[in-house]
């Protein structure tokens, strides 16, 4: 039985979020949806990370199994035209090794959250953007963001019904970068607690505004409480970038053996 692994574009608006639910359309349940009409198979679709309502992907990894092999460019293609016309794509579809998950044999995600610092709203972005119309000074945010890089208690940086066993993640990447009216920020880690990305941004634009200061950080960090850290960002501006995998992607053993971080990764 061949295992398939995919590379998912989607705009997640529409959607309620990655996870199959019975409250509204999911990009799993599209997929899930497309696999069954060109091939008259039910599989489970499992993605790298199950993003929340309203967040995006450019980067998305997913893996099924088919009772028979096809070629990738038709499983693609097929993708494509079943698909229509929810906005999720399909850019890249290969055979799996052996043993690969698309969840588990990830060693690192990186997500971008995109922030539109200027007084008027978007409208070519719309939906893609926080909108933050009061100046945000992103030197100060890019300052306080280096507290919070390196293995941490994060439990004041994680939803309160987040399902992690464990709160102590490891932040390798979290940088802000100002371009023109735009403030990215790039977050990047094997793992990530439930809206944990998203309360790290909503807490650094509070800085941003000059509302509270690297200290308050921090304060916030040590506390482990979440009610000291700051609010949860929107989903609309965070985007799932990318997925990556190492040499040994197919073995499960090797990713335990490696960390012994739980892969929670809800956005």
């Amino acid at each position: 039985m061949p295992r398939y692994k995919i590379i998912v574009e989607y705009d997640g608006g529409p959607f309620v979020g990655w996870q199959r639910q019975d409250t509204g359309p999911s990009i799993q349940a599209a997929l899930e949806d497309a696999i069954l009409a060109f091939t008259a198979e039910r599989v489970h679709v499992q993605g790298a990370g199950r993003t929340d309502a309203g967040v995006h992907a450019r980067g998305q990894v997913a893996h099924f199994d088919l009772a028979a092999d096809k070629p990738t460019d038709e499983v693609r293609g097929a993708l494509n035209y079943h698909l229509k016309p929810h906005p999720i794509v399909v850019p890249a579809v290969e055979f799996a090794a052996p043993g690969f998950h698309a969840r588990f044999s990830a060693i690192w995600r990186r997500y971008r959250y995109r922030i539109l610092n200027r007084r008027a709203p978007a409208a070519l972005d719309r939906g893609q953007v926080w909108h933050v119309p009061v100046p945000l000074d992103d030197r100060a945010m890019a300052d306080a963001a280096s507290v919070l890089v390196g293995r941490h208690d994060f439990n004041s940086f994680r939803s309160v019904a987040c399902q992690s066993k464990t709160a102590i993640k490891t932040l390798d990447l979290l940088s802000v970068a100002r371009n023109g009216e735009e403030i990215d920020i790039e977050v990047g880690a094997r793992s990530f607690l439930h809206n944990q990305v998203r309360i790290l941004v909503g807490t650094l634009q509070l800085v941003g505004r000059g509302q509270w200061s690297r200290r308050d950080v921090e304060e916030a960090l040590a506390a482990c409480d979440r009610s000291r850290a700051g609010p949860t960002a929107p989903p609309v501006g965070l985007c799932l970038m990318e997925v990556r995998y190492g040499a040994a992607a197919g073995c499960l053993a090797a990713y335990h053996q490696a960390d012994a971080e739980e892969a929670v990764d809800d956005q």
